[in-house]
This record gives structure tokens, sequence and C-alpha cells, in this order.
């Protein structure tokens, strides 16, 4: 996903349905499965996997957090940490508002 997302989140960070876990290049949401894990295939190189390097996640300051924010999302205020999430969580629960216009 790194390669087509910059991340919010840290790797290990807990996450759930509906929480943005960072920013594509498109306009429109891409709805990902971030736990899933990668597919293992029969064709394997030794370093591979070792050379993928992760890059920080982009830390928000409030401000920026409340400008960065879209009409269908919250924002989650912890003593701990920042968190992004949509409006109506689950993804078919999304689907069938926007259906109905809401």
């Amino acid at each position: 996903m790194q390669e087509r997302a910059y991340f919010f989140i840290s790797p290990g960070d807990e996450v759930y349905e509906g929480q943005v876990v960072g920013e594509n290049s498109r306009q429109e949401d891409m709805v990902v499965n971030i736990t899933k894990a990668k597919h293992m295939t029969n064709m394997r190189s030794s370093t591979e996997d070792a050379t993928v390097l992760i890059t920080p996640p982009r830390q928000f300051t409030l401000e920026q957090a409340l400008s960065f924010i879209g009409d269908d999302e919250l924002l989650e205020i912890t003593p701990d940490a920042l968190r992004f999430r949509k409006r109506i969580l689950s993804k078919m629960d999304r689907m069938l508002a926007s259906r109905r216009g809401q």
C-alpha cells in the first residue's frame, strides 16, 4: 500500500473499519483492508522483503488536521493521537447512504 498512499498510522497501530489510514493521489476514496497479510507465492527472493523500507507516517497538528478533514469525515482527538475516520464507519452503510443522497 505504501506505493499508493501516504500513511497517517505507524505499523502496529490499532485500526478499525472506517478509519482513514492514509491519503492517496486520486480524488475518490480507496477502501482497503490494511491488516490483510501479503499474498504468499512460490517464487521467493532472499532479499526481496528485506529491502522494503517503511516511510514514517505523516504527523498533523490539531490545526492541520482540522483543515485536512473532508465533508464526510470526522476527527477523533485523544490524549495520545489524532485519528481521522469516516462519518459513517461501515462501507456498506456509506454506499447505501450515498444512494439515498445523504
